[in-house]
């Protein structure tokens, strides 16, 4: 049959590239080939996100290092956590950057932070890493610092159900309904993500230390997105694992994304658009597209933040309102916001 008209063209000249380019590879190896194959449709070149370089107005109030950033959208707060000798564990900003308050409550590692805030209620919520009184433990504070509740036994590493315990919790999410999400086991003994009930009551709970489907090596990460899934930044293994969040049911995972650097931290932007994933060790915040309903699929790389040399971006948070994110650098000792371009 013969080919007519600019679809036969078309299917003409295609078939010259291919033949082009297979005799290319043939005589200069594989690297056409890579390059074929790292190809994202995905990919956006122009950058999504800059730097505010405004922001915070006074950074010298960073005295330690910013481990968690968490963002209060109703309140237009930013709450930074950091570690250190003789310095204020919880910094309180504004969104525009101005220092507001700071207070040191029982804490001694915090590790994880996160808001949960309506109009008339906030609640700050912090996980505590350390090995000492207060240690092992997740804490729920009143904005100005006052401590409400304590989840696990203060000082005690443990693996218990009943009553709760806790080996370096890493980080926390907590639904608009109250109910919670922990993935234990930022280097300790457990490596498991659980959902507890509003009264503390565990609903399921997943996760054991290995590299299988639905195992853990350094949960490090977890956040829950509108259509009911759980995604866990699995780091020790390069993956991010996802779940249903009625069941604890595994619906699947992306590595390919992460040949380089685990994912140390995840959160979806205000749209669930996107995925904004943290890579510590490549001082890189990665963008990806956030699958659609009922489907996981593989990960695709949508556009990157490539950081300096040691910054090293431990977990991020996103203002749900404004779409920015904010990044906790441990290694510069430092929280940066990065407001979207369009």
């Amino acid at each position: 049959m013969k080919l007519r008209g600019r679809a036969g063209l078309a299917v003409a000249m295609g078939s010259a590239v291919v033949a082009v380019l297979v005799f290319y590879c043939a005589l200069s190896g594989s690297q056409v080939l890579r390059a074929i194959a790292f190809y994202s449709p995905w990919r956006i070149e122009q950058q999504l996100y800059k730097l505010d370089v405004g922001w915070p107005k006074h950074p010298e109030y960073f005295t330690g290092q910013t481990f968690c950033v968490a963002i209060d959208p109703f309140h237009d707060l930013v709450y930074v956590a950091q570690r250190g000798a003789n310095v204020p564990k919880v910094l309180v900003f504004s969104d525009e950057g101005y220092f507001l308050h700071a207070w040191n409550s029982t804490l001694e590692m915090p590790h994880g932070i996160f808001a949960v805030s309506t109009p008339t209620n906030t609640s700050i919520w912090i996980t505590d890493v350390g090995t000492g009184e207060y240690g092992h433990t997740v804490k729920q504070y009143s904005p100005s610092g006052k401590l409400i509740q304590v989840l696990g036994t203060q000082g005690k590493a443990g693996a218990g159900l009943n009553p709760l315990q806790f080996d370096q919790p890493a980080e926390i999410f907590v639904e608009q309904t109250g109910e919670i999400y922990i993935v234990d086991g930022d280097g300790g003994m457990n490596n498991r993500l659980f959902k507890l009930s509003t009264d503390f009551k565990e609903i399921w709970l997943r996760g054991e230390n290995g590299s299988g489907v639905g195992q853990f090596k350094i949960p490090h990460s977890v956040t829950v997105d509108s259509v009911g899934r759980v995604w866990v930044a699995d780091r020790g293994n390069k993956r991010i694992q996802v779940f249903d969040k009625v069941t604890g049911e595994w619906l699947g995972s992306w590595s390919s994304c992460f040949i380089e650097d685990g994912p140390s931290s995840v959160r979806l932007t205000a749209n669930e658009e996107y995925l904004i994933v943290a890579q510590l060790n490549i001082n890189r915040v990665t963008v990806l597209a956030a699958p659609p309903i009922g489907s996981i699929g593989d990960c695709h790389v949508v556009n990157t933040i490539q950081l300096a040399d040691e910054v090293k971006p431990h977990l991020v948070d996103v203002n749900v309102k404004t779409g920015a994110i904010y990044v906790a650098e441990i290694g510069a000792q430092q929280v940066q916001k990065y407001v979207p371009l369009t």
